[in-house]
């Protein structure tokens, strides 16, 4: 199964929004995913004393991570940066296992002109690190706001083109690495 991840917890986000749309890719290719929103974080995980101990409610977000054959994930420009939100996740989460020779995927979504670049780059370190499996291909959707029309949808074939492009080699460079099928419905 593939985890979809947004990158944010700001309720409404444009970045939800894509990530409704990739989910509809994947669903077209009858690949399973499961979509992590940072907006259902428990609130007691930002509890100082979570660094020591996880509480219970974190549990979910965990094996979704543990348990997915590849991540996606969605992350919007905040600052320059990654939101804060999406690194306390990352560090929130078990090491090394969670992205240990885990393919892992991105798409960037920002209201500037670099569509995400800067955060997409700082998540390759940061996964890298980790010992993930960086697939190459890159999507970043620069001047969100002018790319969702009134019903928060990329209307643009050739953006649409190259996201159902990233998703469909992320699903085979996931196989391939993984071996396992995921098209078809099929669940691993």
């Amino acid at each position: 199964m593939m985890t979809l991840l947004v990158g944010t917890n700001r309720p409404g986000s444009n970045t939800r929004k894509v990530v409704a749309q990739i989910e509809t890719i994947y669903a077209g290719l009858k690949t399973p995913v499961r979509v992590i929103d940072l907006a259902q974080l428990p609130a007691e995980i930002f509890l100082a004393s979570s660094y020591g101990e996880k509480p219970p409610s974190f549990q979910p977000f965990s094996d979704a991570v543990l348990q997915a054959s590849g991540l996606h994930v969605v992350t919007p420009e905040y600052n320059g940066s990654l939101p804060g939100v999406l690194k306390y996740f990352i560090d929130m989460l078990k090491f090394p296992e969670s992205f240990e020779r885990r393919p892992v995927c991105f798409t960037g979504v920002a209201a500037g002109i670099w569509g995400a670049l800067r955060p997409v780059e700082q998540l390759q370190a940061i996964f890298g690190y980790r010992n993930a499996y960086l697939y190459p291909e890159r999507v970043f959707l620069p001047g969100i706001g002018k790319l969702l029309d009134a019903n928060g949808r990329l209307s643009d074939p050739d953006l649409l083109e190259r996201l159902k492009s990233q998703v469909e080699g992320f699903v085979g460079f996931t196989e391939r690495l993984q071996g396992v099928k995921l098209r078809g419905g099929n669940q691993s």
